[in-house]
């Protein structure tokens, strides 16, 4: 029995382009994406088993394309499209940043943040650059770390910042660990970031840390 034997009342795509999103489960959403299933397998089926190999849906979408074309009804077509379909959310979040002004670490950045790097396995440094009314001109992976730590080079973040004309920086980076908790280590390149910064006459907003679930700023923290 296939998704199209089903009553229409039911289907996924059909409940989707009637009711919204917010009805469906992350099965159901995903069975939208896939399409199809694999053999008795309809899609909505194969979209549970994949959510429960995986135990969360972040756990899923964060996995690598290469790996999740070899689960049992995937294969490349599949695991592109459900690519794409992450890459399209992201460019989404950025689209909503770029046509908004941006004010220290708002829930939106956060939120953001979050999503480009709570999932990574190793440990990103990188930086929200703002124009004069604080709007995103750009946002950068400026090093890419080990598991636990990166190092930061505060003369790549002035070239950087110098070849975007920023008025204004927002920094950001992962904890792999799970824990999102600003480090001694993390207060003190901030510091020396800001200090950097400050010879050519460019704010640090903030600096956030964020991992697959959370998203602490040190701004709100009263630690910059």
């Amino acid at each position: 029995m296939t998704i199209k034997d089903w009553p229409v009342g039911e289907r996924p795509r059909e409940r989707l382009l009637n009711c919204g999103a917010d009805g469906l489960s992350d099965a159901e959403l995903l069975a939208v994406v896939l399409r199809s299933g694999e053999g008795p397998r309809d899609a909505v089926q194969l979209a549970r088993d994949l959510l429960g190999e995986y135990r969360s849906l972040r756990a899923l979408l964060d996995a690598p394309t290469s790996q999740v074309m070899q689960r049992p009804g995937m294969g490349p077509t599949k695991a592109a499209t459900l690519a794409a379909t992450v890459a399209l959310a992201q460019r989404y979040l950025a689209c909503a940043m770029e046509q908004r002004q941006v004010f220290g670490a708002s829930a939106d950045v956060r939120r953001y943040l979050r999503h480009r790097l709570g999932g990574r396995p190793r440990e990103v440094f990188a930086a929200l650059f703002l124009d004069a009314q604080h709007r995103l001109i750009a946002y950068r992976e400026i090093f890419l770390g080990t598991i636990d730590s990166a190092a930061v080079h505060p003369r790549e973040v002035l070239r950087e910042t110098l070849a975007l004309n920023a008025a204004a920086v927002i920094f950001a980076h992962n904890h792999p660990s799970g824990i999102a908790e600003p480090s001694p280590s993390d207060l003190r390149i901030t510091q020396r970031l800001r200090q950097a910064l400050q010879l050519i006459d460019v704010r640090v907003l903030d600096h956030v840390v964020v991992s697959a679930v959370d998203a602490v700023s040190m701004a709100e923290r009263g630690l910059l």
